[in-house]
């Protein structure tokens, strides 16, 4: 699949900001099965410094100065985006027991490594009480690929999607409590229970298809930047992405722009500036497959 994707971030101050730095994760990886065809990151007001580079986990990233005093900030990015992801063969990968066992005996370092998927994030932990219900599902399953997709079927049809009842500071058992929240709170329960299970679980940011194939419903989360689970299953498969708020796995309509241990890693847009008052926000994205597209040169 081909998209065109427009992403728009926009702040409002009620007073001038006199200096600010920030910085951005809102461009796609090029790995997943996914390439980066053409890309134009647009900021408003121009930054006094804008440099580019990869984390430790992989994800692009711009650190932006913005020195001048500004009431305002734009950040557009427009991106065209190849993605074919084959379907992972779930249940051609090992059980729960022993991809716990793999995860003890692997000694990579790197960025994409699962040791560092284990333990605590900057906002998630393990959790006990999720881990059990986690381990309902997992427990069943024949392989821990097709126990994946059972759970997040199972948050699918047991948890309800309902914007504006959580923050980023949601904790997990209050999603668990509620059984309501997005698709952020839904990953980040996920990912805690997989962990209190042993399985390495990462979260994932990036964009979602607006526009469902034919005779398919809309997917829940596509008008903003969305959010779902990697987890590792074995050096053989590697990391196969869940999406807990639909039910699926992240196939050729999820678009990845950053991985990392909970939306800490992640968030399309962080830094420091000083300011007073509340701020306006807008946050709106816009993916559409390309039907027409022309072959490359």
């Amino acid at each position: 699949m081909l998209y065109d994707i427009r992403l728009l971030i926009a702040y409002h101050y009620p007073g001038f900001v006199n200096d600010a730095r920030h910085i951005l994760r809102v461009e796609p990886r090029e790995d997943r099965g996914q390439r980066v065809v053409s890309r134009r990151l647009d900021v408003r007001p121009t930054p006094g410094e804008m440099h580019e580079e990869v984390d430790f986990f992989g994800n692009r990233t711009a650190h932006l100065l913005l020195a001048q005093p500004h009431d305002t900030l734009r950040v557009e990015l427009v991106t065209r985006v190849s993605v074919q992801r084959p379907a992972p063969r779930l249940a051609a990968t090992p059980s729960p027991g022993t991809v716990r066992g793999l995860v003890a005996e692997s000694r990579a370092s790197e960025g994409d490594s699962p040791i560092h998927f284990g333990g605590a994030g900057q906002i998630v932990a393990p959790s006990a009480p999720v881990a059990a219900y986690v381990a309902e599902t997992l427990n069943e399953a024949p392989s821990i690929g097709l126990g994946l997709l059972a759970l997040a079927r199972r948050i699918r049809s047991e948890f309800r999607f309902e914007a504006g009842v959580s923050t980023v500071a949601t904790r997990v058992e209050e999603t668990f409590a509620t059984r309501r929240g997005v698709c952020q709170d839904f990953s980040h329960m996920m990912i805690a229970g997989l962990r209190g299970c042993g399985i390495p679980a990462a979260y994932a940011s990036g964009f979602l298809r607006t526009e469902p194939p034919p005779g398919q419903p809309r997917l829940e989360g596509a008008d903003a930047m969305h959010a779902w689970v990697e987890a590792w299953v074995g050096p053989e498969a590697g990391w196969i992405g869940l999406d807990p708020t639909n039910g699926c796995l992240a196939g050729d309509d999820h678009v990845l722009v950053a991985l990392g241990r909970d939306y800490a890693d992640v968030a399309p847009i962080d830094g420091v500036l000083i300011t007073t008052g509340p701020q306006k926000h807008r946050h709106s994205v816009d993916m559409v497959p390309v039907a027409d597209a022309l072959p490359d040169c």
